[in-house]
Parts: structure tokens; sequence; C-alpha cells
């Protein structure tokens, strides 16, 4: 199950909240070992790597050749332990595993905001936008705040993608145009920490006080390709938790005319799937004007097979590529940029937009 390792630091690469990424050299067990790659620590978790240190090694997505996750993962820096952290939290996440991780979480008892989690029990119709994949983020409040510069927009992590919400440099490049950042379920690292979905979304209503959320997994997703063998069932987990607590759900569609596998062309099996058989609660679905003539056609089509519960909205895209492009951060999907995969930007950013426009 795992592939374990040991390594030496040869090289600090770059640093981001949360993370650092380094270069090691592999003690080879096998003949077919790297001996030379890229590793990745959670400072909070294991300490600052130095140049020099020894490490233990998680080398599974090596081995496996991944993609987004392909570092080797610093379990520990043996012989130079981090100090203990004594501070408040009741609350385990990666739990029994062996780094599990002891947090406060948002409502608990020592937590400083207690009394606002206990105060309400729902989120006084905040529009939230849930969307399949990370990427989505970033052109997402793009959207939002094209036409609503002030609004104030959080981020809730669920558990489908990577855990440590440090992994994403995309959450610490958008750091000063989110709220905050409210890591629920398993995962880890945010502003706020959150036992599920629901105190999650209380916590972006009551503690960050956001006009709008957007939801969705961390990096990473995954999937079989099968109906139901997917991490992005839980957008229709999301609307039936935001329609639950009184907020107004949006389904962002994952669109694209640039995937290569048939199941995400126009609009992905995935958002067919959440949003058709798993929510059971009406969303706004929002359809990106704009799109090339194919594309639309073939979103529209799609679209008729949904059921009638969900509502159908048309959403201007004027402008919305051009403050995409002046986001802090590089927008990839799948390994497409803005360009090579327009349509997918597009529907993301459009989502955004139709929230900012339930604000007015």
């Amino acid at each position: 199950m795992l592939r374990w390792r040991y390594g030496t630091v040869t090289n600090i690469r770059n640093s981001w909240r949360g993370s650092c990424e380094v270069d090691v050299t592999i003690e080879a067990r096998t003949p077919d070992d790297r001996t030379e790659a890229k590793a990745l620590a959670y400072t909070h978790m294991v300490g600052q790597p130095q140049v020099g240190d020894r490490v233990l090694l998680n080398c599974n997505a090596l081995a496996k050749g991944l993609g987004t996750g392909g570092y080797a993962m610093i379990i520990a820096l043996p012989d130079r332990l981090p100090p203990d952290d004594d501070r408040p939290g009741h609350i385990v996440k990666a739990r029994y595993t062996p780094q599990q991780a002891m947090m406060l979480a948002v409502d608990e008892e020592d937590s400083p905001h207690r009394a606002a989690m206990t105060e309400v029990d729902h989120i006084d119709g905040m529009p939230v936008i849930v969307a399949d994949l990370h990427s989505a983020l970033a052109p997402t409040l793009a959207g939002v705040l094209a036409d609503r510069p002030d609004a104030s927009v959080a981020y809730v992590m669920t558990d489908g993608g990577a855990l440590p919400a440090w992994f994403s440099r995309t959450l610490d490049g958008l750091s000063a145009q989110l709220a905050g950042v409210v890591t629920t379920g398993q995962t880890l690292g945010g502003d706020l920490e959150a036992t599920n979905i629901h105190t999650g979304l209380i916590a972006a209503r009551q503690v960050l006080r956001a006009d709008i959320t957007i939801v969705s997994q961390g990096p990473g997703n995954l999937g079989t390709g099968t109906t139901w063998g997917f991490s992005g069932t839980s957008c229709g987990d999301a609307v039936n938790a935001v329609a639950a607590l009184r907020g107004r759900p949006i389904g962002s569609l994952r669109v694209s005319d640039a995937d290569a596998r048939g199941r995400h062309v126009g609009v992905s099996h995935h958002s067919l799937t959440a949003y058709g058989r798993v929510a059971l609660a009406p969303a706004d679905l929002p359809l990106p004007l704009g799109l090339a003539p194919e594309l639309d056609a073939k979103v529209r089509d799609q679209l008729d097979g949904l059921p009638d519960l969900h509502r159908i909205v048309e959403v201007s895209t004027e402008g919305l590529v051009e403050r995409m492009r002046e986001l802090p951060v590089r927008l990839s999907t799948m390994g497409r940029g803005l360009d090579a995969d327009l349509g997918y930007f597009l529907a993301c950013a459009a989502a955004g937009r139709h929230a900012a426009n339930l604000l007015s």
C-alpha cells in the first residue's frame, strides 16, 4: 500500500502557504527506483525541511506516475522533529492514519466562534456555487468580482481530492481576494476547520461574513470512468446541503470541447450525474452564452435531458475572459489553459456572474 523510502534534501525549490517543495536524492531499494525527485512537505505537520535533512518519504505517486500529485511526499524529518503543537482543538482529521491531526473546529466549545456558530442553523439565502473541480475556483471568483468587486467570497473545500488545503497554490495566490477558506470533513489547513459541509457553509456565512460561497473539492479529483465512480458526485450532495440550510444552490457546469474523453465532451457526465441523479433539491444551472456553436448546441441538448427540477439560466459572458486573464493565478484544468479549453472556464465564470447578480 505504501512505497516507503528514505531520502536526503538537496535543494529548496519553492514555498507557499503551508507547503515547501524540495529536491531529494532517494535511497534506492529496487533497480527501477528514481534517485532524484521532487518532494513536498506540509510544514505545519512535519516542520521546515533544510538542505541536508534526511527525510522519510511516501513514493506512491512517483511509482504510479500521477500528475497533480506526482510528488514524493515527506512523511517526517526523523532526525529533526518539529516542536509539539499544544494549541486547543479536539477534532481529528485524516482520522486513524499515522498523520492524523488534531484541529480546532469552528463550532467546538474552545472555539472563539462558538457563539456565532450556534446562533443560527441556516445561511439566510446565501448564493452558493457548487463546482466539480478545484480548477473552477479561480474563474468562478473572477465571474463574481467582474460584476460585484465588493462582494465577500468564501471558499469551502470538500474532501474528494487533496485533503490538505496547503497543497493548493491557487488558494495561496487568491488569498487576498477570498474572505477565507473553510476545510471540511477530512480536509484540513483552512482558515477555519469544520466537521462537514453543513457547518462549513454556516461558518462561511456567520464567521467569514461571506456574501457568496464557492464549494469544490481540493486539487486532484478521483474518477474510474464509470457512471458512479467519481468524487464529483459530492456536487449533488452539496446542492442538497445548501438547500437544507436555506441557501441558494448554483450548479456550475463542467463543460468542454477540448477533452479527449468522450464522457467529458459537452457537459461532463460528472455534472449530468451529480445534478441529474444525486441532487434532490432544485438548483440554478448557469448556461454561458458565447460558447462555440457546436459546443453550445451539444450542451443545450444535454441539458434538455436533465430533470425539470433545475432552472437553466442563460448568462452573458461579455468581459469575463478579460477578468480571468487579470487573475493573479494561472488557469489550468487537466493541463489545459484558458485558450485551450475556453468553454470550461467560461462556464465557471458564468456561474460566478450569476451568483453576483443574485445579490443585486
